[in-house]
């Protein structure tokens, strides 16, 4: 019998960092196996939520790992390639010249083209919600479950149990809120206010969408989260299987928020599981995640937060499998 799998390339390109996944995916189960995880921070959205524009380095930076990234897939042998571009090239009025530059990368190192996908808010959240929920069954994890995507530039809310329900991206991100708002070092209490107005806000709207009673389990996704989640276990290096479907209480959880959020860089630097591109943004991360966290234990009662490794990356590969 012949082997079902097929091997292919996921590209998530967000507002703070470039990840790739290789990986052989079994379209009819969902089942995914790494071959390859590589994430780089490159910015893309830097000063993107002021200007309106990809600023030349960053465009530059992101190329430059989107060449690398396409010799990879070539390399590993992956027959679908799906890249998949989210809010700093929704949003820039320049962002077809970097839809260019990633199709001109791909001809160029991987041998055929594959173009950016500038999916909406909406998609987003369905390849998340499937790239999350697709294993948490199985570890008797039960649903219906709030699937909580915290990126850079956006967040998205999503809703379900074996499907998405509802689902809403807001403009929250831990980027753009730190751009916005969370401007000095360590973050005034000022500032803090003003940034919580922003996100208690954009959550209101997120939740005129997506209903929160009734949720049994919040996941939550993304750089800003597992990061939380490796401050909350105090771990001595990053390890993505401790930190992936940890389960944590909510109070264990806003009290690694308000400690990240508190500290100065430096301090943040200095911690052993924090990667250097993530200094300067956790503690606006940190304030959107204690809000949701705060936000659905007064809603729906729940008595733990799962932090999951598995998101829109793994997702994006399911999709280009089954569209192979």
């Amino acid at each position: 019998m012949s082997d079902p799998t097929v091997r292919v390339g996921a590209i998530d390109c967000g507002t703070n960092s470039i990840r790739l996944l290789v990986a052989d995916v079994d379209p009819a189960t969902g089942a995914l196996v790494d071959v390859r995880r590589r994430m780089e921070i490159v910015r893309l959205g830097h000063g993107v939520d002021r200007t309106g524009v990809i600023a030349p380095e960053s465009m530059e930076r992101t190329l430059a790992v989107t060449r690398e990234y396409a010799a990879a897939c070539r390399e590993l042998g992956a027959v679908h390639v799906r890249f998949v571009a989210t809010s700093a090239s929704r949003d820039a009025r320049n962002a077809a010249d970097f839809i260019e530059g990633v199709r001109a990368a791909f001809v160029q190192h991987y041998g055929s083209e594959v173009s950016p996908e500038v999916v909406s808010g909406e998609e987003e959240a369905a390849l998340s919600f499937a790239g999350a929920t697709g294993g948490l069954a199985a570890q008797g994890v039960s649903g219906p479950y709030l699937v909580v995507d915290l990126g850079g530039g956006s967040t998205e809310l999503v809703r379900g149990t074996d499907h998405v329900e509802a689902a809403r991206s807001v403009d929250i991100g831990c980027v753009r809120m730190t751009e916005r708002h969370l401007v000095s070092d360590p973050a005034t209490d000022d500032e803090i206010a003003a940034a919580t107005r922003d996100v208690d806000a954009a959550l209101d709207v997120a939740e005129s969408a997506v209903p929160i009673e009734g949720i049994a389990t919040l996941v939550g996704l993304a750089g800003s989260v597992t990061t939380i989640t490796a401050h909350l276990l105090g771990l001595t290096a990053y390890d993505p299987e401790r930190v992936h479907l940890a389960r944590s209480s909510p109070a264990d959880m806003v009290a690694a928020c308000d400690d990240l959020l508190a500290m100065p860089r430096a301090q943040r630097a200095a911690l052993p599981y924090m990667h250097p591109g993530r200094v300067d943004v956790i503690g606006a991360g940190a304030l959107v995640w204690r809000r949701v966290v705060e936000r659905v234990v007064d809603r729906a009662g729940i008595t733990e937060v799962v932090t999951s490794e598995h998101d829109i990356l793994d997702g994006i590969a399911l999709s280009a499998a089954r569209r192979g």
